[in-house]
């Protein structure tokens, strides 16, 4: 028997394994199972060098759980080791014989898996001993025992053993006894291992696919094939909108099939929706790094050799290979959605509203795939049809451009409730699309950005000649005292709505249009649209929203409004506004050009000029608005404005309606 000491190169290394090399305990079943492979593929590639000329047989890797006796058994029936294999390969832990062997056959030889050096070691994180029992392929070997207790110390000695191969026996420890259970041994069989590329057999069943559908060709492969490899990813959902077989060798090796689900324009990042394989070993699915943020809102499958298994999220998303793949995945992902708008344009258009959270989620957050999605990117308008952005410049470029040479994108979010804004923008000629996306707010500021003396406005914002402003725009015709009584006429007449704020404003729009609109700012909108879904704006967020009362001038309702209100008022008010004038030339007189320099009693002057204008504005607040109070008309249309915009609610929609019955009588 020989007895010595396990080599490392650090110390007090099971610690080290136990606490720090592996995040996940359960992990250790697919280093052991992984290098049951290793060893597996090993031995075919020698016979098919002819440096091994024996039967090979049946190659299947074997986990046994046995209760009875605490153990877990993986074995293979593979190259087998000699006690001189084991001193170097288990012995010596920084030394991997992977890698030595991949030198060696780095042109020809199978998916090598185990070249982490480690992976063995991690039995130790479930165990309270291990025995390895093996039999070297060589001619004349010795099978050879060896057993450890998590110590540095080990022993080795030759046994009995009639088939060539490894059994990697765990003891296992009383704390980690959920691995005795053939059901939680078969579940992470089926996550860690299900595509492995030599069969592995469980409690007497193979439970992995050796050909998965992304190492084959696409030609291969029909659309139904894809179609049920989703769907043995991720049971139960909808089928696919379209898929991407990546296939790559060089400057990396990469292969994988990525799916566009249905996201039902619900907007979730998740973390386990792609899962990445390392040589048809999984790895992980939380592939922040390796991919785009954007994708993660797509599902499927990526392998690469040229991810190592056992690295730290902040080593991913580092790594000079990595960025490479995510730079690859970003580019073919584009290229497809590009090719698929080329060649079923019809195709494309129908699932557009299931794929256009991730394209405007993608061009947001990744330049480089911006640039390549200003292609096929689409707009939608109210009618339902789709423009490319080029189109749909060239469609609105005439009628839209203002006096200042801007395109104006009108848009709505809400067709129902925006309808009369949408059908006075459209008896002008004008288009308007359709922005009602979760990310439409974010993704019209992007547009802005990226296209030339372009600008979007919300077709809600402001009253239609206003939203595209021509040379010809005709002005509100109203003298002083006009505009001043019909300000306190409305403003006085408008019920308080919560968290809003109003301000009274006339436009000559046509006698054809509604005496009232009400319309939002479009600044502050965004402001506060954008607030609502991102942290650090909450200054936006907390402010009051800002609505116009726009009254129509050249409706027949507000002409007689303006003029009966004006044969009421004017001679009480007139002289007022005549005095407050007066009283402000009189204080700019005072004031000078040097406030500095006032004295006491040109400061008391003023002081006493500015109560005497509070006090006749008050008066001429009081004039008017008992005068408002009487007419049920200008409440009326207030009120209906406010009810077409959502805004009338409570007490005030009590009394619309209680009015509206008396007006019916």
């Amino acid at each position: 028997m020989q007895k010595g000491t396990i080599g490392v190169t650090t110390e007090n290394i099971f610690p080290v394994i136990k606490k720090f090399l592996y995040s996940d305990h359960e992990i250790f079943l697919r280093e052991l199972v992984s290098n049951a492979v290793d060893a597996t593929q090993k031995l075919k590639t020698l016979s098919s060098f002819g440096e091994y000329k024996g039967e090979l047989g049946e190659m299947d890797v074997t986990v046994t759980v046995d209760k009875e006796k605490g153990t877990l058994t993986v074995s293979d029936r593979g190259i087998g080791m000699t006690a001189d294999d084991i001193n170097k390969y288990i012995n010596q832990i920084a030394f991997s014989g992977a890698e030595e062997f991949l030198e060696k056959y780095k042109d020809n030889a199978n998916a090598i898996i185990g070249h982490f050096g480690l992976g063995f070691y991690s039995a130790f994180m479930v165990s309270k001993k291990v025995e390895i029992r093996s039999l070297s392929y060589k001619d004349g070997a010795e099978a050879v025992l060896w057993e450890c207790d998590g110590s540095p110390e080990f022993n080795m000695e030759p046994c009995a053993k009639d088939s060539r191969g490894t059994d990697i026996v765990l003891y296992i420890d009383d704390d980690s006894k959920e691995f005795l259970e053939q059901a939680r041994i078969d579940t992470l069989l089926k996550k860690y291992c299900r595509f492995l590329p030599v069969p592995v057999k469980s409690d007497g069943k193979v439970i992995n696919d050796t050909e998965p559908s992304w190492n084959r060709k696409p030609a291969d492969l029909t659309a139904d094939d894809y179609i049920k490899f989703y769907h043995e990813l991720y049971p139960g959902q909808d089928d696919p909108l379209f898929w991407i077989h990546l296939n790559v060798d060089y400057p990396f090796t990469l292969t994988g099939i990525l799916f566009f689900p249905k996201i039902h324009n619900n907007f979730e990042i998740r973390k386990d929706r792609i899962q990445l394989y390392c040589n048809q070993v999984f790895v992980t699915d939380s592939v922040e790094g390796v991919v785009p943020e954007f994708m993660m809102l797509m599902q499927g499958v990526i392998d690469s050799p040229d991810i190592p298994l056992n690295v730290s999220r902040s080593y991913l998303q580092s790594d000079t290979a990595v960025k490479k793949i995510s730079t690859y995945i970003t580019k073919k992902v584009a290229q497809r959605l590009e090719e698929i708008f080329k060649t079923d344009r019809k195709d494309y258009e129908a699932k557009w509203n299931d794929i256009k959270l991730f394209i405007e989620y993608g061009m947001l957050t990744d330049q480089k795939f911006c640039e390549q999605a200003m292609k096929f990117v689409l707009l939608n308008d109210t009618e339902k049809r789709n423009y490319t952005l080029e189109e749909y410049k060239t469609l609105v470029e005439a009628q839209q451009t203002d006096k200042n040479g801007d395109i104006i994108y009108l848009y709505a979010t809400d067709p129902i409730a925006q309808y009369t804004y949408i059908k006075a923008a459209k008896d002008k000629g004008y288009s308007v699309l359709l922005m009602d996306g979760q990310l439409d707010n974010h993704f019209i500021g992007l547009l802005e950005q990226k296209l030339e003396k372009t600008r979007f406005v919300r077709v809600d914002s402001d009253v239609i000649d206003n939203l595209i402003v021509k040379d010809n725009k005709k002005e509100a015709d109203l003298t002083p005292v006009q505009r001043a009584i019909l300000t306190t006429i409305f403003r006085s007449q408008t019920p308080e709505v919560d968290k809003a704020n109003f301000l009274v404003t006339f436009e000559a729009i046509g006698e054809h249009a509604l005496p009232v609109v009400i319309t939002q700012n479009e600044f502050m909108r965004r402001m506060k649209d954008m607030a609502a879904m991102q942290p650090g704006m909450n200054f936006y967020g907390d402010l009051p929203d800002s609505y116009n009362i726009v009254v129509n001038t050249e409706n027949p309702l507000i002409v007689k409004i303006t003029k009966e209100s004006n044969d009421a008022l004017s001679a009480d008010i007139l002289p007022l506004m005549e005095k407050i004038d007066e009283y402000n030339s009189e204080i700019t007189k005072l004031r000078g050009d040097n406030t500095k320099d006032q004295d006491a009693e040109t400061s008391q002057n003023i002081k006493d000029l500015e109560k005497k204008i509070t006090d006749d504005r008050a008066e001429q607040d009081k004039l008017i608005t008992a005068y408002a109070e009487k007419n049920s008309t200008v409440k009326q249309l207030i009120d209906l404005a406010l009810l077409g915009n959502g805004l009338l609610k409570g007490e005030a929609l009590s009394s619309f309606i209680e009015r509206s019955m008396n007006l019916l009588k």
